[in-house]
């Protein structure tokens, strides 16, 4: 065998983490390929750029040895890493035309945050799913409304081709695609070694419940919402809440409206929801065992609460994003 050649393309942007996060997956996955004294060599990995000065900091830069124009021969998998802008993506029409003509000897494309915008100027995501920072999603479907444009999931499978919303899940792409080539063992180790979680699979959504509504202000309501969120099966209606809170049902209700800016039935359901999807993704569990751990009390309940909040069935949702629980 030899090591799968990954090219990246290596943009201009303030926000550099991807780009050294994943350099560092690949770079752990094939030291412990080596240490494990597998026959698979793992990664060579080339960094190109459209510029010489990727980022620079006062005492510090990091610079492209190579254009992405010098690359030549098969690529096992292409990386387009994100800029601060989607205009800062699409601004570069030789990029775009060599990433046409490179994809044919690709075997897998990855885009990262507006790096999905490069590969949908290049026409490859035409009638494909992808996705991209939360930021940006809506600036994607406008550009490119032939693009299937999923905006929750933090990364995207289409068939050779990922798409991702960048920042620090950049490693869980990156995560996945060395789970893809080298199996989960190696992927989990290559998270212990860099002691960051595994694994969010591309349905986890890029916000949880909880950072996608506000915190209440008061201390009382930001433990009580912690609490809703570790014990979803517990007693969460609205008179439990009230009492764990030291308020009055009707007080409760409208002091967590104005702080966390939903009802506590909704945010209660929401939490319900996030920790079914962890299940569904990451156990083999059925669909009743999920519900009951849940706080749904039964299957039916917890398909109407998923229709509402995610447009898909249980089963449906479990089909796209079910992975191998680890052994």
């Amino acid at each position: 065998m030899t090591p799968r050649r990954v090219v990246m393309v290596a943009m201009p942007c303030a926000e550099v983490m991807e780009i050294g996060g994943t350099l560092d997956v690949f770079y752990a996955a094939k030291l412990l390929l080596a240490e494990a004294s597998s026959s698979d060599p793992g990664y060579e990995v080339e960094v190109v750029s459209p510029v010489a000065t990727i980022r620079s900091w006062p005492g510090l830069c990091i610079r492209a040895e190579r254009s992405f124009r010098q690359v030549r021969g098969p690529i096992d998998t292409l990386i387009i890493t994100g800029t601060d802008t989607p205009e800062d993506a699409l601004h570069d029409a030789d990029l775009i035309h060599w990433l046409k003509q490179t994809a044919p000897r690709t075997r897998r494309l990855v885009g990262m945050c507006t790096g999905t915008f490069v590969l949908a100027a290049a026409g490859l995501l035409d009638g494909r799913r992808a996705t991209s920072h939360w930021l940006f999603c809506d600036d994607l479907t406008r550009r490119f409304p032939q693009v299937h444009v999923e905006r929750d999931p933090i990364y995207v499978r289409d068939g050779a081709i990922y798409t991702g919303v960048g920042a620090s899940a950049g490693l869980d792409l990156a995560l996945a695609l060395v789970e893809e080539d080298v199996g989960r063992r190696i992927a989990l180790g290559v998270a212990k070694r860099e002691v960051f979680f595994l694994k969010r699979p591309g349905g986890q959504a890029q916000f949880s419940v909880q950072l996608s509504t506000q915190m209440a202000e008061r201390e009382p309501l930001r433990d009580l919402q912690a609490w809703i969120a570790d014990h979803p099966a517990a007693d969460l209606s609205v008179e439990a809440l009230a009492r764990r809170a030291a308020m009055s049902p009707r007080n409760f209700c409208r002091v967590f409206m104005r702080e966390v800016g939903m009802t506590p039935g909704r945010f209660v359901e929401r939490v319900r929801v996030e920790a079914a999807r962890r299940l569904l993704e990451d156990s083999a569990r059925g669909v009743p065992q999920v519900a009951a751990v849940c706080g749904f009390g039964s299957a039916e309940t917890m398909r109407i609460a998923f229709r509402r909040a995610l447009g898909v069935s249980p089963k449906v949702y479990r089909s796209r994003f079910y992975t191998t629980a680890s052994t």
